[in-house]
């Protein structure tokens, strides 16, 4: 889209490739070796997009095939760049919110199909390109990545909404180490001699999370349904904020069938009629659930806090054998939102070393 015109659906013109399906990275959890056979890049938490670029036109595709172009006109200042070459991009639609990656703020205009202007200049996305697949006439999938790599960078694709970040040969373990410091999301490693497979997941790409831990206290039991009835559908929890238990958010993944049941009988006992919590629990969280006495501590993985204090992607790891605290995880003292909005007294580790990990 370019002066607010669409160019023709992928395959449509006979000169330009048809619609092309994102390859897909393997879920890993170390990265591979021997590293320098690898490229590594930051993973940005994005919408994943193929961009379709042609005689000033600009089509945004999602990984399911449905056109995204409208939704973020922000992007059409990409068609200006390429003036009129003709291309095929893959990469992300991320929102930066103090120059981090914020998915609350993406999804915002995730929602709108065609964002008001309020929208557009309130969560501003920016296109992440990280590789290419077709320029002016050459098909680039059968490449190697590290060719690829190098036509996308010579291209010179810059601007206030679009950007090529950098691929790092060789430096997955420093790549990653910053993606932990800075708070991302994980990194994608991929082989430096791997094709482009559209449509196909394959182990040439790699992508690790990086998963936060914590001591969560369990509040609520919200009943399983369909498979999972009679089962925990998910539990409700919190962070021990002095005498009270601030509300966190729903564990509803990570659970084996016995662990489900040593859960429901260490639970039954603690019963009780009210919601534990000191904080407010959203409606739809609350429906049909189960209040018990804030006892069972458990520790979870999650992605990242919501700005609402909200646990991001929880799954359950296990009981914890210990009394009422958070405990210290593995990417440092990241402390819950509503306690850090709330100290006035200095560090709140310091203040509230429950609420903190």
């Amino acid at each position: 889209m370019r002066d607010g015109r669409l160019m023709p659906a992928p395959g449509e013109s006979a000169d330009f490739p048809a619609l092309i399906p994102p390859m897909l990275a393997v879920p890993a959890r170390e990265l591979p070796a021997p590293e320098a056979e690898w490229a590594a890049e930051f993973k940005w938490d994005g919408v994943r997009a193929v961009a379709y670029v042609s005689a000033g036109g600009l089509r945004l595709v999602s990984r399911n095939g449905r056109d995204m172009t409208r939704a973020y006109p922000e992007l059409a200042e990409l068609a200006g760049q390429a003036g009129e070459r003709r291309m095929v991009l893959d990469g992300e639609i991320v929102v930066f919110a103090r120059g981090r990656p914020s998915f609350a703020g993406l999804q915002r205009r995730m929602l709108a199909r065609e964002p008001a202007p309020y929208l557009v200049a309130a969560f501003a996305v920016t296109y992440l390109v990280f590789d290419i697949m077709y320029l002016d006439g050459q098909q680039l999938a059968a490449r190697p990545y590290a060719d690829r790599r190098a036509i996308l960078e010579a291209l010179g694709l810059a601007s206030g909404h679009v950007h090529v970040p950098p691929s790092f040969p060789g430096g997955g373990r420093a790549v990653r180490a910053v993606s932990i410091q800075q708070g991302l999301e994980g990194v994608v490693v991929k082989r430096l001699d791997s094709p482009y497979l559209p449509g196909r997941r394959s182990a040439s790409w790699l992508k690790i999370k990086n998963r936060r831990v914590a001591d969560v206290t369990v509040g609520g039991i919200s009943p399983g349904q369909g498979e999972r009835a009679g089962q925990i559908g998910s539990l409700l929890v919190g962070v021990p904020a002095g005498p009270g238990l601030v509300y966190a958010g729903r564990v509803g993944t990570g659970f084996t069938r016995p662990e489900m049941g040593l859960l429901l009988a260490r639970l039954a006992p603690l019963r009780r009629d009210s919601p534990p919590f000191t904080t407010p629990v959203p409606a739809a969280h609350a429906r049909n659930v189960i209040w018990v006495q804030p006892q069972l501590v458990i520790e979870v993985t999650f992605a990242e806090w919501t700005p609402g204090g909200i646990l991001r992607a929880a799954a359950y790891r296990g009981m914890k054998a210990g009394g009422n605290r958070a405990g210290a995880g593995p990417l440092g003292l990241v402390c819950h939102p509503w306690l850090r909005r709330r100290s006035r007294s200095g560090p709140v580790w310091r203040a509230t070393p429950a609420g903190c990990w």
